[in-house]
């Protein structure tokens, strides 16, 4: 090792490696020329996660104030809608931002099968 401490693991080469491995510096180029995906920023996913919540929740509220006007059920079925919307909200949100999630390349389906989740069920054969 040299006086200015530039070996072949020197100080800065330990660094660099470690920055690439925790996703610090810039994405390295794919085979196919554009950039690999990296993983979004928590702004992203607050922004996605809140449009999320409040989409269903409005469309709850939309479906059920139609609904009671259209049958003179109200505030009956808005309130049954406004908490279906809210839970298909919350349900939206958990698929997103769950570990192995959409926003962490992989689908749903994906994420199912390799978790054990829905898409993984045989046939119920009871083996």
């Amino acid at each position: 090792m040299g006086e200015d401490g530039r070996g072949p693991h020197s100080f800065d080469d330990r660094l660099q490696a470690a920055r690439r491995r925790q996703g610090l510096d810039a994405a390295p180029e794919t085979a196919s020329g554009g950039a690999a995906r990296t993983n979004p920023s928590a702004m992203l996913i607050g922004l996605r996660a809140g449009f999320e919540l409040v989409t269903a929740v409005a469309v709850g509220v939309a479906i059920g104030w139609w609904l009671d006007h259209w049958l003179h059920t109200t505030p009956a079925l808005m309130s049954l809608f406004v908490l279906l919307g809210g839970a298909a909200g919350v349900l939206n949100v958990w698929r997103l931002v769950r570990p192995g999630g959409e926003f962490w390349g992989r689908t749903n389906e994906q994420a199912d099968r390799e978790d054990g989740g829905p898409a993984d069920k045989g046939s119920g054969s009871g083996e």
